[in-house]
């Protein structure tokens, strides 16, 4: 009712920029608030409900220290993220935006896939959980959703750039953009940073640019299944996948502040994207969630996100990211999640090949993903997540750097 509330204070009262430094900012700073009183306080009750319900984690032995005594330790904790996201953007967040919809939709859908994983790992007592090809046919799922959404909803547009023209009687005017679809995205390191999806297919023919959807829909169901699974994976240690994860979220947050104001759009020469403006809302909340469960996750953890968490962090990124254009940049901004399931991809095919060759496997890292081998290596796992969240933390920096370096 909140979001009622705010949306007849702007009609009302209008003034200029009232939506982005006005009752936007305050919206923002209300969810984030929210979401970290949630997932502090309400955290705290549902780790002892998990503890109650002996939800805890069964631990592999894989040979690492430590490993043992985490045994026990209550997972699932990804509700205590999902309500303390869920909750603020309810309140203050317009529901009526599109953007807002199908990240509401990410956070449930991906949440309940790995809510199912979770619970067949704990109360089934299988250890693999749900099988690979069911979460993989739900991130599809959602990958074809958010895609055809982004392509075929009358809402999901841009505006082109403000032109400048000499007419006839050699007078200057300003041509003011129009709103069009596109399937243009952002191409980091070059000038003419743009890239539309429809020229893998226009060439074909004018007849084929409505066709443009073949391409684009199957590449958002790829960037959401990686980014997804890349989460999944950097989800070993205390702490890593949730500080990682709140680096990466608040520098999109960014993204969609100056893609959502037509100055700053205009000024650094991007996409203005209109009503992404809601996802600061969402960004702020959902980084206010991770950050208060990385409170009770820091080590010694006291509760594992779970695929709970770890699914649906790595689905709402994705989102995120492919709404505001920028989904070019997740191997430089999502380097850790990229790195974690390049080194299980390296391990795994080269374990085949010598195999297969050789008749013994071997192996290029100690252990995979990449934060295991680390650990083999004798470091100690706080040393390895703070050196981890300095990587992302340069990495973001570089992302941030890419609206003005090309």
């Amino acid at each position: 009712m909140l979001t009622y509330l705010f949306e007849y204070l702007e009609n009302e009262y209008q003034f200029p920029g009232a939506s982005l430094f006005g009752f936007l900012t305050f919206r923002a700073a209300m969810a984030i608030l929210f979401s970290l009183g949630l997932a502090t306080i309400f955290g705290k009750h549902i780790i002892l409900f998990l503890q109650k319900k002996q939800i805890g984690e069964t631990v592999r032995d894989l040979g690492l220290d430590g490993q043992k005594q985490k045994a026990g330790t209550p997972t699932m904790g990804g509700i205590i993220i999902i309500f303390a996201t869920l909750i603020p953007v309810l309140l203050f967040a317009k529901l009526h935006n599109i953007y807002i919809i199908l990240l509401i939709v990410t956070t449930l859908w991906m949440g309940i896939i790995g809510f199912i994983d979770d619970y067949i790992k704990v109360f089934r007592k299988n250890k693999d959980g749900l099988k690979g090809r069911f979460k993989i046919l739900g991130q599809v799922v959602l990958g074809l959703v958010v895609g055809a959404t982004l392509y075929f909803h009358p809402e999901v547009t841009m505006r082109e750039h403000t032109k400048t023209m000499i007419t006839e009687n050699f007078t200057v005017e300003e041509v003011k953009g129009s709103d069009i679809k596109s399937t243009m995205t952002t191409v980091p390191f070059f000038k003419n940073n743009e890239l539309d999806y429809s020229s893998f297919i226009s060439w074909m023919g004018d007849g084929f640019a409505g066709y443009s959807w073949l391409i684009f829909i199957p590449i958002i169901i790829l960037i959401v299944t990686a980014v997804s699974n890349g989460a999944n994976l950097t989800d070993g240690i205390d702490g890593l996948a949730a500080g990682t994860s709140a680096i990466i979220v608040i520098t999109l947050g960014i993204f969609a502040w100056v893609s959502s104001n037509i100055i700053f759009s205009e000024y650094l020469d991007i996409m203005y994207i209109k009503g992404v403006e809601e996802l600061v809302v969402f960004i702020t909340a959902f980084t206010g969630a991770l950050v208060g469960f990385l409170w009770y996750n820091a080590f010694p953890a006291q509760v594992f996100m779970g695929d709970t968490g770890s699914l649906t962090i790595g689905g709402v990124i994705a989102v995120i990211a492919i709404i505001i254009r920028k989904e070019l940049l997740i191997p430089i901004l999502c380097g850790i999640f990229f790195a974690e399931s390049i080194s299980v991809m390296v391990q795994v095919g080269y374990f085949k090949y010598t195999k297969s060759k050789y008749g013994e496997g071997k192996r290029v890292f100690l252990m995979a993903p990449l934060h295991h081998h680390y650990q083999k290596k004798g470091y100690h796992e706080s040393k390895i997540v703070t050196r981890f969240w300095i990587v992302g933390i340069l990495l973001a920096i570089v992302t941030i750097v890419t609206l003005k370096l090309r």
